[in-house]
């Protein structure tokens, strides 16, 4: 083999040219923000501008409640979701686990528990639905996209046996009114405070702790992992219990939001927040994303259903819409990572060579 070395002033432009480790960029996270996260961004910012100047009653405050009220349970499952997703995994019974909940909320009232009681053991109920999920992905070594989907029937199934086509609805006035509650006159709900917290706390796991590291680490590569000493089946598990533990928190949420309990309750909300998650910037493929643009492609869905909604476009389009925003979420980014990558091995390719 011959090697032809290369110039000093070509290995300058490779230096100059080359993208910045991948140490580097994990530094800038929140300092610089890579070209799918800005497209985001600019697209929400556009979102509310139009919105507010060509559907009448999309900025007053009355509205600016719904819409932050309709955005809570999406951000909540988003948050679990956005973790599961980025070490490669997916999980599918999130609305399913909601409905469940909502059910088994609904039956306990009935049978006279009283609510401080039914909501905690709602919540543990979510984390063993959520282990069950876990159990089977990471030690009986399924994949997480055929066991959600079974556990997205199973859950739902179960609903509807536990309540039938019943609906309870005799739910406390003061409970359910209690959380439209909002901040003074600006429309803003109260609950969205505990939530941002919420946002703020899984921020700062997934980007400031060695735990959220090792989930970039996982979802880059499974035996890479593993070789660094990264618990890979205890991570995964824990994943799916935190998400069934929000999924219930949603079921709960939902079911006194909209004070009733029903089997269909938050039907096919999962496919929202995949769509969310997705557009958001995380990779489908794992090892790839960060919170703020997880935020901001909740934000931005949700804005476009809401204007649309007061537009009185029909839900079928609405449908169609997170379908479409679904699939753009997945190629969109991996059309820009391929033309990056081409022009700059374009680039290498074109450096001239010295004998």
């Amino acid at each position: 083999m011959i090697h032809m070395p290369v110039s000093e002033t070509a290995q300058r432009r490779v230096r100059n040219e080359a993208p910045p480790a991948r140490g580097s960029r994990r530094r800038q996270s929140f300092g610089l923000l890579r070209s799918w996260d800005t497209a985001i961004v600019v697209a929400l910012v556009i979102a509310v501008v139009v919105a507010s100047l060509a559907v009448k009653g999309f900025a007053s405050p009355r509205n600016t409640g719904f819409l932050l009220i309709d955005i809570i349970p999406v951000l909540l499952l988003s948050l679990p979701m956005a973790l599961i997703i980025l070490i490669g995994e997916i999980d599918l019974s999130v609305a399913s686990i909601a409905g469940f909940t909502s059910c088994i909320f609904g039956a306990l009232w009935n049978a006279g528990m009283p609510m401080e009681t039914i909501v905690p053991v709602c919540i543990l109920l979510g984390a063993v639905w959520g282990a069950l999920n876990g159990f089977l992905v990471s030690v009986v070594g399924l994949p997480s996209l055929a066991v959600t989907i079974g556990s997205l029937a199973l859950y739902r199934g179960l609903a509807f046996v536990t309540l039938g086509d019943q609906a309870v609805t005799s739910f406390p006035l003061n409970v359910t009114s209690g959380l439209q509650a909002k901040l003074g006159n600006s429309g803003i709900p109260v609950w969205i405070i505990p939530v941002l917290v919420l946002v703020v706390i899984f921020g700062f796991v997934l980007h400031f702790t060695g735990f959220g590291r090792t989930l970039f680490a996982l979802g880059f590569s499974e035996d890479a992992a593993r070789f660094a000493g990264i618990r890979v089946a205890q991570t995964r598990f824990w994943l799916f219990v935190v998400s069934g533990v929000i999924s219930a928190v949603v079921g709960v949420w939902w079911t006194l939001r909209y004070g009733s309990a029903r089997g269909d309750n938050a039907t096919g909300l999962e496919l929202s927040v995949i769509a969310a998650v997705l557009l958001g910037g995380v990779s489908i493929f794992g090892g790839k994303g960060n919170l703020p643009g997880v935020i901001a492609g909740v934000a931005l869905l949700a804005i476009l259903r809401n204007a649309l909604q007061l537009a009185s476009v029909p839900e079928d389009t609405l449908s169609m819409l997170t379908g479409g925003l679904l699939i753009v979420a997945v190629v969109a980014p991996n059309a820009i990572m391929w033309s990056r990558n081409r022009g700059h091995r374009t680039k290498i390719l074109s450096i001239p060579l010295t004998k």
